[in-house]
């Protein structure tokens, strides 16, 4: 197996949504959506846990984004990072920059530079920073 470097985000206990709009935005397949309740009996966590997702996995092509919703006590707004989207098509770019901007928060609309025919930067409902690229041609 290659290495792979994957980003894995946590959550303040709606991993499960974010997941599943992420799955329709990108047109992926949920692999995993473990919940603290999944776990064998005595790893199981507290009680109040039990709903919270553990492990959850996305698939979108030959791309991987993984996510939990993070303890209680460990939970903190996401910041210093963007999860990057490069897209093919400018059509496709402003499809998904508007499903993730939806009850956002946009930091660039989506438009052409001087590098890419689309790009943009939002911070969706959920609080995740992204940035949708579409590249110019070489």
């Amino acid at each position: 197996m290659a290495l792979e470097l994957n980003a894995y985000l946590h959550f303040g206990g709606n991993c499960r949504q974010a997941f599943e709009a992420y799955a329709r935005v990108f047109r992926g397949t949920i692999e995993a959506m473990l919940t603290h309740a999944d776990a064998p009996e005595g790893q199981q966590g507290a009680p109040e846990s039990k709903d919270l997702i553990m492990h959850a996995r996305l698939r979108v092509g030959d791309r991987v984004l993984m996510g939990s919703d993070a303890p209680v006590q460990m939970r903190q707004p996401m910041s210093g990072f963007s999860v990057t989207c490069g897209v093919p098509e400018p059509a496709e770019a402003e499809r998904i920059f508007a499903a993730l901007a939806e009850g956002g928060t946009v930091h660039m609309p989506i438009q052409e530079t001087f590098w890419a025919i689309r790009f943009g930067m939002v911070v969706d409902r959920f609080g995740v920073p992204w940035m949708v690229n579409c590249e110019r041609p070489a």
